[in-house]
């Protein structure tokens, strides 16, 4: 089933209001299908394991990834120890830093949460083909690094 063409002399305001749409939809979705599986887990969180999963971080990296303020950081990550997700470790080479890493227990429902993360890619990308589906995260990109400064200005 196709959309009616948007009308793109409307673009403005309303193009805003759409990428916050999408947004506020993708979080709801995700944190429903984590939910449904039994992870009572926000999408900050999870995009704080994600990051995690992948090799320890400091702090000060996971709320710029998760795109929180350090003090929501701090009280996410207070969170995920709590429920022994994560935990802090003193760093290697510099004794005022801390890592943060996934515990066994973070490790383990890994897989899980990147199942719920697939199926909620997979709803929003419904009846797109391949094709379709890169040239949309492209166009994103684009409109991304118009905005950000990244490579040229418009």
């Amino acid at each position: 089933m196709q959309s009616p063409t948007p009308d793109l002399s409307a673009c403005g305001s309303s193009l805003g209001l759409l990428f916050r749409q999408v947004r506020d939809a993708l979080r709801d979705a995700m944190e429903r299908e984590l939910a449904a599986n039994g992870h009572d887990l926000t999408l900050s969180q999870y995009i704080t394991l994600k990051k995690l999963h992948y090799g320890t971080a400091s702090a000060s990296e996971l709320a710029q990834a998760a795109e929180l303020n350090p003090g929501a950081m701090t009280r996410l990550l207070d969170r995920l120890e709590a429920i022994g997700l994560v935990q802090r470790e003193a760093h290697p080479s510099d004794r005022r830093a801390l890592r943060i890493v996934l515990t066994a227990r973070g490790q383990a429902i890994w897989p899980e949460l990147e199942t719920c993360a697939d199926r909620v890619r997979e709803r929003a990308l419904a009846e797109l083909d391949a094709e379709q589906r890169t040239e949309l995260v492209r166009m994103l990109e684009h409109v991304h690094a118009n905005l950000s400064g990244n490579d040229r200005q418009p």
